[in-house]
């Protein structure tokens, strides 16, 4: 029988287990500072619950660091853009959105790192071997830390020109590649059993001229036979040993949003996706910025509104809380920043990072904050 549930039955729901705190966050801090780096501003956020390490990405740089704020080890060397974050319980990895190209954000990152060359477009989950970060400037190729799986689908997306209304567009979709990533169950499913598919989300280009860019575009993956593609990054002859298509694509209609999904998570503990976005600027549509969808609720197989080029596909339905926007109010969400930094700690409370810069030097202020969704202005709440 499909869960849908009604505004009245999550704000139950939420009301009853958001107070029953496990000691799983308890132990954790309050506020963590992320330390100074010169890199760019900070991605993402990933815990690892059972050893106490929690995980940062700067763009080009990972930081692992303890509960209290000592750094541990650092992975430099890249010159691509290291963004959300994801700690896999199961295999005992850190996974992160890696991506190569040469647009607005590709060619800072390629200057800033003085790499002096262009890039190969590619778009790569990053596997890190957490156990071997140990010390400050290890590097991502010498240092044997990372593998990279290429995912061929992103950059089919990314490197199409599509025809929508009569006129030509680049980038299906408005794919700009992909941000948001993490393990959570099949959409429909949503059981705690369930086996768990690696998830990523695109980031989409802001154009007010189009129509086929008012969807978050959503793929899952089985990772289990992931093994054959692991490769260490090669950045001077990157590779394409991957998937050859995603196990589902997924589209929701949140209206279009300044370079897509930047934080994914999947929370366990209310069985909710939750989708961190920047603010859009097409005037028809609200300017929120955090989305959720009920892991339990199938998708849809409909018609894509605004979009041409392709006929019926899997659409999900985003949870009836927070704020209304669109004609018909059927897009929910809320006017939150999250953006930067996303991370459930799996009983109801979150990590949310926000960015700081000093002098030049690049920080991150992490909170431990209660997960609200039935108040419809403050989704997360300060303790």
């Amino acid at each position: 029988m499909k869960r849908i549930f009604t505004l009245l039955a999550l704000v139950l729901l939420f009301n009853s287990t958001l107070w029953a705190q496990t000691e799983t966050s308890s132990t954790l801090p309050l506020t963590l500072n992320g330390g100074e780096w010169r890199a760019g501003h900070i991605q993402g956020v990933a815990v690892d619950t059972t050893r106490k390490y929690i995980y940062l990405s700067f763009t080009t740089l990972l930081v692992k660091m303890d509960m209290q704020g000592n750094v541990i080890g650092t992975v430099t060397g890249l010159i691509g853009h290291l963004g959300c974050l994801e700690f896999n319980d199961a295999d005992g990895r850190l996974y992160g959105s890696l991506e190569y190209k040469n647009d607005a954000i590709g060619r800072p990152i390629l200057e800033r790192e003085n790499a002096g060359r262009a890039v190969e477009d590619g778009f790569y989950v990053a596997i890190f071997d957490v156990d071997k970060i140990d010390r400050e400037g290890m590097n991502a190729e010498r240092d044997k830390v990372m593998t990279t799986v290429f995912l061929s689908a992103v950059l089919e997306d990314y490197k199409a020109s599509v025809t929508n209304a009569g006129r030509t567009f680049e980038h299906r979709f408005g794919c700009s590649g992909f941000d948001g990533i993490s393990f959570g169950p099949r959409f429909g499913k949503g059981g705690r059993n369930d086996k768990p598919y690696l998830t990523i989300a695109y980031g989409i280009y802001t154009d007010l001229d189009r129509t086929d860019n008012d969807y978050q575009v959503l793929l899952q993956y089985d990772t289990s036979d992931w093994a054959r593609y692991e490769t260490p990054i090669s950045q001077n002859n990157i590779h394409r040993n991957g998937p050859s298509k995603p196990d589902g694509r997924y589209f929701v209609r949140t209206g279009n949003t300044n370079w897509g999904v930047q934080q994914l998570e999947y929370d366990h503990h209310s069985g909710l996706w939750l989708l961190g976005t920047y603010k859009g600027r097409k005037p028809q549509f609200a300017p929120l910025t955090l989305f959720a969808i009920d892991a339990g609720v199938a998708p849809r197989r409909t018609k894509l509104e605004g979009v041409d080029y392709v006929g019926r596909e899997q659409v999900l339905t985003l949870v009836p809380l927070g704020e209304k926007s669109g004609s018909n109010g059927a897009i929910r969400g809320w006017r939150y920043d999250c953006a930067v930094g996303l991370c459930s700690l799996g009983d109801g409370d979150f990590f949310v990072a926000k960015s700081k810069k000093r002098d030049g030097m690049q920080s991150g202020i992490i909170t431990r904050m209660r997960f609200t969704p039935d108040d419809p202005a403050r989704p997360f709440a300060a303790y």
